[in-house]
């Protein structure tokens, strides 16, 4: 099966530039209520993850930050904790599943290594429990 079945495209998932700083990624995160979103560089490279553990790291370990200068430090300078690993569009449904295992969601980037969306464990669970459904019905 083709990953590409599951994809939430780029245009429709909220994600981050490196160049932002943190207080835009904070209320971007806010407005959307989102808990990670992906980040991507200036010529759109998925290179990492951002997540609310990491925002509040970076509050907590940083002497004197507070909400009022969050816009004077760039996401590129917050430290993360969690590597969401990406996959390529034309990696099979296995690679798929053992990444989804540990990630809410799964950034997909193309042969450019160029972000082109997520696939998200919620939409893979349901797939799945879908096929398993049919499959008892058949059985029975």
């Amino acid at each position: 099966m083709n990953i590409a079945f599951f994809l939430t495209p780029k245009s429709e998932v909220i994600c981050e530039k490196i160049t932002s700083t943190m207080r835009q990624a904070l209320e971007r995160m806010e407005y959307h209520r989102y808990t990670a979103i992906p980040i991507l560089d200036d010529k759109g490279r998925y290179v990492g993850t951002l997540t609310e553990g990491d925002l509040l790291w970076m509050m907590k370990n940083t002497p004197g930050l507070d909400f009022k200068n969050t816009n004077k430090v760039s996401i590129n300078d917050i430290p993360r904790h969690i590597t969401n690993k990406a996959v390529h569009i034309d990696s099979d449904i296995e690679d798929l599943v053992s990444t989804a295992m540990n990630q809410n969601f799964v950034p997909v980037i193309d042969d450019n290594n160029v972000f082109i969306g997520i696939i998200k464990r919620s939409d893979i669970i349901n797939y799945l429990y879908k096929k398993l459904f049919q499959k008892m019905k058949k059985e029975a």
